[in-house]
C-alpha cells in the first residue's frame, strides 16, 4: 500500500508511533510463530475441466465459451495485506502467492485469474517469486490447449493524490505471458522519487525485523525494512537500460504508459476502485484523464466497476461535490432526503457537544466543525476522533445503491466516465466491465457463497476492547478539546488507513468476477476475449449473461463491448439474454477435498467450496442503462445518464431471461449496457450500516436516527456476516453506437 511507505518514512513521531504499536502487537497475539516469507508451495493437482455453460433459452450449448476469473488478486506480498494477517486484527497469519493458486484452482474453481501485489511492495526478490508462482500454477493446468486454469502475472500501480488535480488511481497491470521475454523485469509503482532515501537509516525498524520473538510481527518490519533499501532507478532513463534491482517509478498514468510502451509488452492496464472516497479526494473526476496522454486507449481496455470494495458503477448527483464546477469553492451542503452530508453530521454532532457555551461561540464551532470536516477529505470523521461510528449515522454514503463503495466519490465512477467527452480533442472512454475481488488473503473470486465475513472479504479489525482501546488512539489521534473540532492534516495517512474502519467495514463484500466470451479455454483465447471488451462482470455469483446489438450494417450481431455506426434517425435493435446462477451445495464436492485435504480444505477454503447443484436461481429483471456522452464541453452529464432507462420483469424460469428492446430515438452517439438482477437472496453486508429512518412522508423530511454497523473488530461478533437480502446482478460491457458521418447521396445536376 502506497501510503504506509511514505507514512514509515515520515517524522519522528510515527517512529514512536510504531514502537508503541509494535508493543501493542505483542500484547494482542499472546503468541508469536514464524511466518514464510517465500511464495509458498503449492499443493493441489489439476482439476478435471468443467462443460460448456448453456445458452440462454435453452440447454444447447452457448456458441462461445463462458469463462470466469478474477483480475484482482493481492496475497501477503502486499504490505498491506501482510499487516491486515497480523493477529492485531484478527488476521489469520501469511497468505502467500501459492495460496492463490491452490484458492483459485480448488475452493473457488475459476478459469482463469491474475497475481496483482502492490507494486511497491515487491523489491526484486518479491517479484521473481511472484512471477515464478504464477508459472509453477500454469504448469499444473494440464493441456496448454485445455487447462484447468490460466494465471496471469501482474502488479497493482497504485497512486493517491491529496487533490483532485493530483489524483488519478489505482491501476492493475497484467501481462499475456509468462516467458522471460513476455513480462517486465521489475513492476512500476507510484511512489515519489525520495521516498525510499527518507525511510533509509530507520534504526529502529531495522532492530525490530532483528527481534525473533516478535514472530510474524519481525517479518512485516523486514519487509518495510528490505523495501525502505530499494534504490530508485535513474530518472529518465529507457526501461529496456535499467538494472534488474532498482525502483522504477511512475507519478503519473502518462509516466506509466509511456514506460510500458518502451517494454514492448503486451500488457492491459486495468482502472480500479476510482469512486472510493477513502482514497479519492473530494471534487476528484475523471475528466483530467483524458487529457496530456493520460489515457492509453490501446492498453486501458477496461474497468473494474465492483469488487470486494463496492460498486463504483453509479453516477449520483448528490455525490458530485466539486465536479460540475471545480473552480467553484467547497461548501457544506444542507441535508436532503437522499443524502447527509458528513460535513454537516459534524455540525450536527458539534451542537450537541456545546453544552453551556454561549450561542454565539457554539455557532462558530458549529461552522467550525462543518469547515474543517469538508476540509478532512478523506476523514472527515477524524474531526472529532473519539467519536463512535454510530453518531456519525450514514453520512456520505448511498442510499439507494447497490452493494455501495464507502464514501463514493461521482465523478469517478463507471458511468461518470461513459459520460464525458476530451474538450481538446473529443476523445472518450470507451471501457469494457469487469469485476474482481480485490481481496488480500490470496483467495480470488470468494463471492462464491456469501459467509465468513472475516476471510472473504477484507474485513480486519481489533478482536478486543482492550486492544482497541490501548492502539486506536496512537494512530487516529486524540481531541486536545472534545467540545471543538480538530483540523486533520491532508496527507498521506498510512496505518491510520487501517485504522480508521469502523464505518467502512460495513462496505466490504466476498469479490466480484470478470466474465469473457471466449473461442476456447487457452491463454491466447481469454486475451483476445479481454482485448476485444468481451466481457462482463458479477458480484459474485456466475450468472450467465449475453447482449448484442442486431442486424448491424454488414454483421448479424455486434457483442457487448463493440462499437458500430448507425444513421442518425435509425432504430438500435438489441437482444439481451440471461440465467442464472447455480444455487450452492454446503461444504465441497469430494474431488475437491480429496484433491486438497480437509485440513487444507478448513485452512483456506474456510470449509467451503464452489459446490454447485442442478438447481438455478432465477433472474428477475433485466435493466437498461443508456449513457449519451457530451457533445460540447461542460455539458451537465447527469440528464446524459438515464438509469434505468428501460426496465423488463422476467418470468422466473430456469433456463433463464430474454428480452428485446430498440431505441426509436436514437439520434447522438450512445452507449447502452444492461443489468441482469437475481432473485434476492442473503449477502454478507446487504445492509450496509443498517440505517433507521423517520419522515419521508406527508412531506416530512427523511431523515436518518440510527444506525447499527457491522464492526470491523470486537464490538460486532467474529461469526456474524451481518446478511441481508440483495438482487445479485451482472454488468455487461456497453454497446457504443456512435452516429455515422452522413453521406450526400444525391446526384450532381
Amino acid at each position: 500500500m502506497r501510503r504506509l511507505l511514505a507514512w514509515v518514512a515520515g517524522s519522528a513521531l510515527a517512529l514512536v508511533a510504531a514502537i508503541a504499536i509494535a508493543a501493542a502487537l505483542l500484547v494482542a497475539s499472546g503468541t508469536c510463530g514464524e511466518s514464510d516469507r517465500g511464495p509458498g508451495t503449492i499443493a493441489g493437482p489439476p482439476r478435471p475441466v468443467p462443460p460448456r455453460a448453456p445458452a440462454a433459452g435453452g440447454a444447447a450449448p452457448a456458441e462461445r465459451l463462458v469463462l470466469f476469473g478474477d483480475l484482482h488478486v493481492h496475497t501477503t506480498f502486499s504490505i498491506d495485506a501482510f499487516l491486515q494477517g497480523l493477529p492485531l486484527f484478527g488476521g489469520e497469519g501469511a497468505h502467500p502467492p501459492a495460496d492463490a493458486c491452490d484458492f483459485a484452482r480448488h475452493c473457488a474453481q475459476l478459469d482463469f485469474f491474475s497475481l496483482n501485489d502492490h507494486a511497491e511492495s515487491l523489491w526484486p526478490e518479491r517479484w521473481t517469486e511472484s512471477v515464478e508462482t504464477v508459472r509453477q500454477c500454469n504448469a499444473r493446468a494440464g493441456d496448454a490447449s485445455d487447462p484447468d486454469l490460466v494465471v496471469y502475472a501482474g502488479y497493482e500501480w497504485t497512486q493517491v493524490g491529496a487533490t483532485p488535480e493530483t489524483h488519478f488511481g489505482h491501476k492493475n497491470v497484467i501481462f499475456r505471458g509468462t516467458g522471460d521475454d513476455e513480462v517486465a523485469r521489475r513492476p512500476i509503482d507510484a511512489l515519489p522519487d525520495d521516498v525510499n532515501a527518507r525511510a533509509r537509516g530507520l534504526d529502529v525498524v531495522e532492530t525490530l525485523a532483528g527481534i525473533d520473538a516478535l514472530g510474524m510481527y519481525s517479518d512485516f518490519f523486514f519487509t518495510i525494512d528490505r523495501l525502505a533499501r530499494k534504490r530508485t532507478c535513474e530518472a529518465g532513463v529507457d526501461t529496456r537500460a535499467l538494472p534488474d534491482d532498482c525502483r522504477e517509478n511512475a507519478t503519473t498514468p502518462r509516466a506509466l504508459f509511456e514506460k510500458l510502451a518502451q517494454s514492448g509488452l503486451e500488457t492491459l492496464v486495468i482502472p480500479h476502485g476510482l469512486a472510493w472516497g477513502e482514497h479519492a479526494p473530494v471534487g476528484a473526476r475523471l475528466d483530467a484523464q483524458l487529457l496530456d496522454g493520460q489515457h492509453d486507449p490501446a492498453r486501458q481496455r477496461l474497468i473494474e466497476i465492483h469488487s470486494g470494495h463496492g460498486n463504483g458503477e453509479e453516477f449520483r448527483a448528490v455525490h458530485a461535490a466539486g465536479v460540475a464546477d471545480p473552480d467553484a469553492p467547497l461548501a457544506c451542503p444542507a441535508p436532503t432526503d437522499d443524502f447527509l452530508p458528513c460535513c454537516w453530521r459534524a455540525g450536527e454532532i458539534m451542537r450537541a457537544r456545546c453544552g453551556d457555551l454561549p450561542e454565539a461561540e457554539c455557532d462558530a464551532r458549529v461552522e467550525e466543525a462543518k469547515r474543517l470536516a469538508l476540509a478532512a477529505a478523506t476523514s472527515p470523521n477524524l474531526v472529532f476522533p473519539e467519536v463512535p461510528a454510530e453518531e456519525w449515522l450514514d453520512c456520505d454514503q448511498c442510499r439507494d445503491c447497490f452493494k455501495p463503495v464507502f464514501n463514493p466519490r461521482a465523478g469517478m465512477t463507471a458511468q461518470y466516465a461513459t459520460a464525458i467527452t476530451s474538450p481538446v480533442d473529443g476523445a472518450r472512454f470507451r471501457f469494457g466491465f469487469i469485476a474482481s475481488s480485490d481481496n488480500h488473503a490470496g483467495r480470488p473470486g470468494t463471492g462464491y457463497k456469501q459467509l465468513a465475513r472475516h476471510g472473504t472479504t477484507d474485513v480486519r479489525g481489533f478482536p478486543s476492547e482492550t486492544v482497541a482501546k490501548l492502539v486506536r488512539p496512537l494512530a487516529l489521534g486524540r481531541s486536545d478539546d472534545p467540545r471543538r473540532a480538530q483540523p486533520v492534516p491532508n496527507e498521506p495517512q498510512g496505518f491510520r488507513d487501517l485504522f480508521n474502519k469502523e464505518r467502512a467495514a460495513s462496505f466490504l463484500y466476498p469479490g466480484g468476477l470478470v466474465a469473457v466470451h471466449a473461442d476456447a479455454r487457452d491463454r491466447d483465447a481469454i486475451w483476445r476475449a479481454l482485448v476485444s471488451r468481451e466481457v462482463y462482470g458479477t458480484s459474485g455469483p456466475r450468472i450467465l449473461l449475453w447482449f448484442d446489438l442486431l442486424d448491424a450494417p454488414g454483421r448479424a450481431r455486434v457483442p457487448m463491448g463493440g462499437e458500430v455506426a448507425l444513421r442518425a434517425g435509425s432504430t438500435p435493435r438489441f437482444e439481451v439474454r440471461a440465467v442464472g446462477s447455480f444455487v450452492q451445495e454446503p461444504g465441497c464436492a469430494p474431488e475437491t477435498v480429496e484433491a486438497l485435504g480437509q485440513a487444507r480444505i478448513d485452512d483456506l477454503c474456510l470449509g467451503e467450496c464452489y459446490h454447485p447443484s442442478d438447481e438455478r436461481h432465477p433472474i428477475e429483471a433485466i435493466e437498461v442503462v443508456r449513457i449519451r456522452p457530451q457533445r460540447v464541453p461542460g455539458e451537465d452529464v447527469a440528464p446524459l445518464i438515464e438509469d434505468a432507462w428501460k426496465r423488463f420483469e422476467c418470468t422466473p424460469d430456469p433456463s433463464g431471461c430474454v428480452v428485446r428492446f430498440e431505441d426509436d430515438a436514437f439520434e447522438r452517439d450512445t452507449a447502452y449496457y444492461v443489468r441482469a438482477l437475481q432473485a434476492p437472496t442473503p449477502a454478507v453486508n446487504g445492509g450496509g450500516l443498517r440505517a433507521t429512518f423517520t419522515g419521508g412522508e406527508d412531506g416530512a423530511p427523511r431523515r436518518a436516527t440510527s444506525v447499527d454497523p457491522c464492526h470491523a473488530g470486537w464490538p460486532t461478533p467474529w461469526d456474524d456476516d451481518c446478511l441481508a437480502p440483495v438482487r445479485e446482478r451482472a454488468w455487461s460491457s456497453p454497446i457504443y453506437v456512435d452516429v455515422a458521418p452522413r453521406v450526400d447521396t444525391e446526384e450532381a445536376p
